[in-house]
């Protein structure tokens, strides 16, 4: 028992109050980040370890405020060291600064749907429609749905509801997580006209199906696998004019073409090539925020307008402003990964695997290859560079702040610098101090096994 006047030696005593440790400054601004519950929560568990005896009273405020996220929400900013520049479960395509200056001006109240002229209400997402019809020129109207699966059901639910579309077998493809063409189109009511085999088709296989009952003809590119060896697919340009319409879906939203993925299709080019409607994704090629394109005729893109399911594929104030400013502002990071050239690829790798050497870390600069990725450019390899590391570092990469995300290789850890901007290699370079001391600190990190 402590006598009168004895500092007590019960650690409960020496608890600090929570309504104490809420009016630090530092904590009260972090609970305006990530809201007072998780403040709280963080500094009860503060407050146990002293009672533990873990913790020094003092030194509570500074251990929550380190153990808080970064923000109210659960997505973490991680750097992109897969060499994949296009990586679906990253995201997909980073905005560029441009895209996302104009997403955070539309966070608030904007003109989204007022003429701010007229005071009346204006045409909603103006601004984006006219900087993707100036993108591509020979479209005579644009729309914008939610995403390219979207644009896909909305051509089959406004153009062939009760009625049939051809397509060739070997473009029956599986577009992720489950989700097959074929089965997006019966969802519309559309009976789905298979032609050809998987690995050949003619046009003449498409003119025999041709009836009645045909809506539209439906070219997919194959964007996220290669058929090869003994193969023949019609080119879309041979589809065109068959007294039907042509819509064709180029997936990766690559709007011109581009001199280093000389095979894959773009917007302009399929619309040179008669197509009557073109469907493709915003946020791989294109480089901006997940959205459906719909590009082609004005009649058939006005019947979608007016679809009544065109009101539930509707974007949002978020996606236009990032949308128009992917179009008009400068590069896309997507845009400037591709265009890397490799010799300074290689040349950071080399500075950043010798400023790493240089405080005890195995890292080497090699050489690599990098994708596209996200469904787009399939088989094409990019000449790359990569900082190599011990296996055990990849585990630790992703458990830091902030998260590295790269992927093992003959038992190392590579860190392609592809899709890693320039200026983040210094973060980079902390990031990998910091997994070196999780590694050799005790605590063993371990890449998860088979599933």
């Amino acid at each position: 028992m402590t006598r009168a006047g004895e500092p007590s030696t019960d650690p409960r005593r020496r608890v600090p109050r929570t309504d104490v440790l809420l009016a630090h400054p530092q904590l009260e601004a972090a609970a305006k980040r990530v809201g007072r519950a998780a403040v709280k929560a963080a500094l009860s568990r503060a407050q146990q370890l002293v009672r533990e005896g873990q913790l020094a009273p003092d030194q509570v405020a500074e251990h929550a405020l380190g153990s808080l996220p970064e923000s109210a929400s659960s997505l973490r900013a991680v750097i992109n060291a897969t060499g994949v520049i296009v990586h679906t479960n990253l995201g997909r395509a980073p905005l560029s600064p441009a895209a996302m200056t104009a997403v955070a001006t539309a966070a608030g109240s904007t003109d989204v749907e007022l003429d701010l002229e007229t005071g009346r209400r204006g045409r909603r997402g103006r601004g984006a429609l006219d900087a993707l019809a100036e993108a591509v020129p020979l479209a005579e109207a644009v729309g914008v749905v939610n995403n390219n699966a979207a644009a896909l059901l909305l051509c089959a639910l406004a153009l062939a509801a009760g009625r049939e579309i051809i397509i060739s077998r070997g473009e029956l493809v599986e577009i992720g997580d489950g989700f097959r063409i074929p089965e997006l189109l019966a969802s519309a009511g559309a009976r789905v006209r298979e032609v050809g085999a998987t690995n050949r088709v003619a046009r003449a296989d498409y003119l025999d199906a041709l009836g009645p009952d045909t809506a539209f003809v439906l070219k997919v590119h194959p964007s996220n696998f290669v058929v090869s060896g003994f193969t023949r697919s019609v080119p879309a340009d041979q589809l065109a004019g068959l007294g039907v319409p042509l819509v064709v879906d180029i997936g990766s939203g690559l709007l011109q073409p581009h001199p280093l993925l000389p095979d894959e299709p773009d917007a302009a080019g399929a619309l040179r090539g008669g197509a009557d409607l073109v469907t493709a994704s915003a946020d791989k090629l294109l480089g901006g925020p997940q959205a459906g394109l719909l590009l082609g005729r004005a009649d058939l893109v006005e019947r979608l307008r007016r679809h009544p399911a065109a009101r539930a594929m509707r974007v949002d104030k978020l996606t236009l402003a990032g949308l128009e400013a992917s179009l008009r502002g400068g590069p896309t990071p997507v845009q400037l990964a591709l265009a890397a050239p490799v010799d300074s690829l290689l040349a950071r790798a080399e500075r950043l695997a010798q400023s790493l050497s240089a405080t005890g870390i195995d890292a080497r600069a090699v050489p690599s290859r990098a994708g596209v990725g996200g469904g787009g450019a399939p088989g094409v390899n990019l000449p790359s560079a990569a900082v190599s590391l011990p296996e055990n570092f990849a585990a630790a990469l992703r458990a830091g702040r902030p998260p590295v995300v790269g992927h093992v290789e003959a038992g190392r850890c590579l860190l392609d610098l592809r899709a890693v901007p320039a200026e983040v290699d210094s973060v980079l370079a902390d990031a990998v101090r910091a997994a070196h001391e999780r590694v050799n600190g005790g605590s063993k990190v371990q890449e998860p096994g088979p599933q």
